[in-house]
């Protein structure tokens, strides 16, 4: 009885040190250069949007906060390493749900975990794709679409960047709610929008780098996959509006810590996001980017990035989608 009361007694002054460290650090905290890793390319809206906020988090923080690209494997080697960094406030990472929810579900044998390897901060922003066709294409609908698919199996296409991508999502997403048959044309690193616009292939979804080819008459837009119809595109109905009820995809980016990042640090760090978030310049640049900004709680960010992993692994799975 006494070595178990000694024990539990050891216990309790071993989690109240580790709480007052953690509450020590928080005070600390930011005292140096934050790294914000962005797992994509430069240009990439992963990159973009993480120079916005660093930029101006360094004005809120009184720090440098400093964006370095560790590109590839589709975001998973950027974020395998912030998964392995020191979680102590000064690595974070601009994270997506490309990174953070369809790998998931795309790759067995991933090095990180997108849930169990990080702290969720905050969703920075979504964004809608839009299904575009040539101003020459037959197509005036989504319901053109997919008649045409019902009566000529295999002869609609549809180009994206790449398997796994938002773009191949969409179009999958079409396929099963429709009940029909599209083919996938991956582009890679090629733009598609070319051949998009000669009428080679039928259609393509798009993000918010397609809105201006549309607003200028060189496409023309069937649907926004969001819920609600876009600011910037407030004519063109949603996937739901044109007859597929339970239609939808978002892509949004967000901010994750390495996992066991103290949480008085995580609240931190989330409280000036936020505020970030709402300053006149930041909304202006996601306007003009098409980003809707969102500034989520991390524990509600959580919940949502479970529901994501978990739907897209369902998307995956039904359609057989391999990654060779």
């Amino acid at each position: 009885m006494i070595k178990l009361k000694k024990t539990l007694t050891l216990c309790c002054l071993t989690a109240l040190m580790a709480g007052v460290h953690a509450a020590h650090a928080a005070d600390d905290w930011p005292s140096r250069t934050i790294t914000y890793v962005a797992p994509f390319p430069a240009g990439s809206n992963t990159d973009t949007l993480g120079r916005i906020i660093a930029d101006q988090l360094s004005k809120k923080l009184n720090v440098s906060v400093v964006v370095e690209n560790r590109p590839g494997a589709t975001g998973m080697i950027g974020s395998s390493y912030v998964a392995k960094a020191k979680p102590d406030g000064y690595t974070i990472m601009g994270g997506s749900i490309a990174s953070h929810a369809i790998n998931a579900g795309l790759f067995p044998n991933m090095q990180y975990d997108p849930v169990k390897s990080f702290e969720p901060i905050t969703i920075i922003g979504f964004n809608a794709n839009t299904l575009v066709v040539a101003n020459s294409s037959p197509f005036k609908s989504v319901k053109d679409v997919i008649a045409a698919a019902k009566k000529d199996p295999d002869t609609v296409t549809y180009a994206s960047s790449g398997i796994g991508t938002t773009q191949h999502l969409s179009g999958v997403l079409l396929g099963q709610e429709a009940n029909i048959n599209v083919v996938h044309v991956p582009y890679g690193g090629k733009s598609a929008l070319p051949d998009i616009m000669g009428g080679q292939v039928s259609m393509m979804f798009e993000g918010p780098t397609v809105v201006p080819h549309v607003l200028e008459g060189s496409l023309r837009a069937l649907a926004v996959t969001s819920t609600q119809r876009m600011a910037s595109l407030p004519d063109v109905p949603t996937m739901q509006e044109a007859g597929l009820p339970n239609y939808e995809i978002r892509s949004w980016q967000a901010i994750f810590a390495p996992k066991g990042t103290p949480k008085p640090i995580v609240d931190k760090l989330y409280q000036a996001i936020s505020e970030v978030l709402k300053t006149p310049e930041v909304l202006k640049r996601l306007e003009t980017m098409g980003v809707e900004p969102s500034g989520m709680p991390p524990a509600e960010f959580a919940d949502f990035q479970q529901q994501e992993i978990e739907k897209w692994r369902k998307v995956i799975k039904a359609a057989g989608i391999k990654v060779q």
